[in-house]
Protein backbone atom coordinates (compact mmCIF):
# COMPACT_ATOMS: atom_id res chain seq x y z
CA UNK A 1 0.00 0.00 0.00
CA UNK A 2 1.45 3.09 -0.99
CA UNK A 3 0.77 6.44 0.54
CA UNK A 4 0.98 9.63 -0.88
CA UNK A 5 2.13 12.78 0.94
CA UNK A 6 0.39 15.93 0.12
CA UNK A 7 1.93 18.89 -1.43
CA UNK A 8 3.71 21.36 1.30
CA UNK A 9 4.34 25.09 0.28
CA UNK A 10 5.68 27.48 2.09
CA UNK A 11 6.15 25.25 5.22
CA UNK A 12 2.12 24.76 5.00
CA UNK A 13 0.47 21.08 4.29
CA UNK A 14 -1.84 21.83 1.22
CA UNK A 15 -3.57 18.43 1.87
CA UNK A 16 -4.54 20.02 5.45
CA UNK A 17 -5.54 23.03 4.18
CA UNK A 18 -8.35 21.79 1.89
CA UNK A 19 -9.24 18.55 3.81
CA UNK A 20 -9.73 20.31 7.11
CA UNK A 21 -9.13 23.80 6.65
CA UNK A 22 -11.36 24.39 4.05
CA UNK A 23 -14.43 22.82 5.50
CA UNK A 24 -14.12 25.15 8.70
CA UNK A 25 -13.91 28.35 6.59
CA UNK A 26 -17.34 26.69 4.71
CA UNK A 27 -19.34 26.24 8.36
CA UNK A 28 -18.63 29.66 8.37
CA UNK A 29 -19.77 31.30 5.45
CA UNK A 30 -22.08 28.30 4.11
CA UNK A 31 -20.70 29.26 0.44
CA UNK A 32 -18.62 26.74 -0.87
CA UNK A 33 -17.48 29.53 -3.64
CA UNK A 34 -16.92 32.09 -0.20
CA UNK A 35 -15.10 29.62 1.60
CA UNK A 36 -12.79 29.27 -1.33
CA UNK A 37 -12.20 32.76 -1.78
CA UNK A 38 -10.98 33.17 1.98
CA UNK A 39 -8.78 30.38 1.86
CA UNK A 40 -6.87 31.82 -1.30
CA UNK A 41 -6.85 35.23 0.00
CA UNK A 42 -5.59 33.55 3.19
CA UNK A 43 -3.01 32.03 0.74
CA UNK A 44 -1.66 35.11 -0.84
CA UNK A 45 -1.88 37.04 2.68
CA UNK A 46 0.79 33.86 4.28
CA UNK A 47 2.79 34.62 1.15
CA UNK A 48 3.02 38.04 1.41
CA UNK A 49 3.50 38.18 4.92
CA UNK A 50 6.70 36.72 4.23
CA UNK A 51 6.96 35.25 7.48
CA UNK A 52 6.54 31.75 7.01
CA UNK A 53 10.22 30.82 6.91
CA UNK A 54 10.29 31.84 10.82
CA UNK A 55 7.08 30.23 11.72
CA UNK A 56 6.93 26.99 14.54
CA UNK A 57 3.58 26.41 13.79
CA UNK A 58 2.53 27.39 10.38
CA UNK A 59 -0.73 26.06 10.20
CA UNK A 60 -1.89 27.87 13.63
CA UNK A 61 -0.87 31.63 11.59
CA UNK A 62 -2.82 30.53 8.64
CA UNK A 63 -6.17 30.17 10.78
CA UNK A 64 -5.20 33.25 12.57
CA UNK A 65 -5.26 34.91 8.70
CA UNK A 66 -8.02 33.31 7.85
CA UNK A 67 -9.84 34.48 10.92
CA UNK A 68 -8.81 37.56 9.81
CA UNK A 69 -10.00 37.40 6.10
CA UNK A 70 -13.63 36.24 7.12
CA UNK A 71 -13.72 39.27 9.37
CA UNK A 72 -12.85 41.81 6.17
CA UNK A 73 -15.20 39.36 4.09
CA UNK A 74 -18.02 40.67 6.94
CA UNK A 75 -17.33 43.92 7.06
CA UNK A 76 -17.37 44.43 3.06
CA UNK A 77 -20.40 42.27 2.97
CA UNK A 78 -21.81 45.07 5.76
CA UNK A 79 -21.41 47.47 2.97
CA UNK A 80 -24.08 46.32 0.71
CA UNK A 81 -27.58 45.41 0.62
CA UNK A 82 -30.07 43.81 -1.36
CA UNK A 83 -32.71 45.53 -3.14
CA UNK A 84 -35.94 44.03 -4.14
CA UNK A 85 -36.00 43.63 -7.55
CA UNK A 86 -39.36 45.80 -8.01
CA UNK A 87 -38.53 49.53 -7.44
CA UNK A 88 -41.97 50.09 -6.29
CA UNK A 89 -41.55 47.45 -3.20
CA UNK A 90 -39.02 50.67 -1.68
CA UNK A 91 -40.44 52.87 0.56
CA UNK A 92 -41.88 56.27 -0.65
CA UNK A 93 -39.01 58.37 -1.98
CA UNK A 94 -36.87 55.87 -2.76
CA UNK A 95 -38.98 54.08 -4.86
CA UNK A 96 -38.86 57.09 -7.24
CA UNK A 97 -34.84 57.53 -6.96
CA UNK A 98 -34.26 54.16 -8.03
CA UNK A 99 -36.20 54.48 -10.92
CA UNK A 100 -34.54 57.97 -12.07
CA UNK A 101 -30.86 57.09 -10.39
CA UNK A 102 -28.55 56.07 -13.03
CA UNK A 103 -24.67 55.91 -12.59
CA UNK A 104 -22.31 59.33 -12.80
CA UNK A 105 -20.21 59.48 -16.53
CA UNK A 106 -17.28 59.15 -14.04
CA UNK A 107 -18.23 56.09 -12.04
CA UNK A 108 -18.64 54.34 -15.37
CA UNK A 109 -15.18 55.17 -16.49
CA UNK A 110 -13.86 54.37 -13.15
CA UNK A 111 -15.41 51.62 -13.28
CA UNK A 112 -14.13 50.85 -17.38
CA UNK A 113 -10.70 51.73 -16.25
CA UNK A 114 -10.59 48.98 -13.29
CA UNK A 115 -11.84 46.55 -15.44
CA UNK A 116 -9.66 47.19 -18.42
CA UNK A 117 -6.59 46.90 -15.86
CA UNK A 118 -7.98 43.67 -14.31
CA UNK A 119 -8.21 42.21 -17.81
CA UNK A 120 -4.34 43.86 -18.50
CA UNK A 121 -3.65 41.97 -15.37
CA UNK A 122 -5.16 38.91 -16.64
CA UNK A 123 -3.82 38.69 -19.95
CA UNK A 124 0.00 39.50 -18.67
CA UNK A 125 -0.19 35.93 -16.89
CA UNK A 126 1.60 33.31 -18.32
CA UNK A 127 -0.49 30.95 -20.22
CA UNK A 128 -0.95 28.23 -18.31
CA UNK A 129 -1.32 30.22 -15.08
CA UNK A 130 -4.25 32.07 -17.01
CA UNK A 131 -5.73 28.92 -17.93
CA UNK A 132 -5.72 27.58 -14.46
CA UNK A 133 -7.13 30.80 -13.15
CA UNK A 134 -10.64 30.85 -15.91
CA UNK A 135 -11.08 27.12 -14.77
CA UNK A 136 -10.95 27.42 -11.38
CA UNK A 137 -12.86 31.07 -10.87
CA UNK A 138 -15.03 30.90 -13.99
CA UNK A 139 -15.74 27.30 -14.79
CA UNK A 140 -15.80 27.02 -11.28
CA UNK A 141 -14.05 23.62 -11.54
CA UNK A 142 -11.90 22.71 -8.30
CA UNK A 143 -8.74 22.26 -7.84
CA UNK A 144 -8.25 18.16 -8.18
CA UNK A 145 -10.51 18.55 -11.75
CA UNK A 146 -8.33 21.10 -13.10
CA UNK A 147 -4.76 19.35 -12.25
CA UNK A 148 -6.55 16.18 -14.22
CA UNK A 149 -8.13 18.11 -17.18
CA UNK A 150 -4.57 19.87 -17.83
CA UNK A 151 -2.58 16.69 -16.58
CA UNK A 152 -0.57 18.77 -14.22
CA UNK A 153 0.13 17.87 -10.14
CA UNK A 154 -2.63 20.02 -7.68
CA UNK A 155 0.76 21.55 -6.38
CA UNK A 156 1.53 23.17 -10.06
CA UNK A 157 -2.34 23.68 -9.80
CA UNK A 158 -2.03 26.08 -6.75
CA UNK A 159 1.06 28.07 -7.25
CA UNK A 160 -0.87 28.79 -10.83
CA UNK A 161 -3.55 30.11 -8.87
CA UNK A 162 -1.75 31.62 -6.16
CA UNK A 163 0.86 33.15 -8.92
CA UNK A 164 -2.75 35.06 -10.73
CA UNK A 165 -4.28 35.83 -7.14
CA UNK A 166 -1.34 37.40 -6.31
CA UNK A 167 -1.24 39.59 -9.03
CA UNK A 168 -4.63 40.64 -9.03
CA UNK A 169 -4.15 41.49 -5.24
CA UNK A 170 -1.33 43.60 -6.27
CA UNK A 171 -3.67 45.15 -9.20
CA UNK A 172 -6.02 46.06 -6.30
CA UNK A 173 -3.74 47.55 -3.86
CA UNK A 174 -2.37 49.85 -6.57
CA UNK A 175 -5.64 51.05 -7.40
CA UNK A 176 -6.41 51.55 -3.78
CA UNK A 177 -3.45 53.57 -2.74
Amino acid sequence: MTSTASPVWLGLDLGWAYQALLPAIWRSTRCVHRAQDVLHDAFVRYALSGRHAELNSPHAYLRRVVQSVLADHASEARRWCALPDDPAQLPGEMANAALLTAPSAEFLLDLQQRLNAVQATINGLPPRCREVFWLCRIEGLTQPEIARQLGITLNAVERHLIRALVDLRALREQVIA
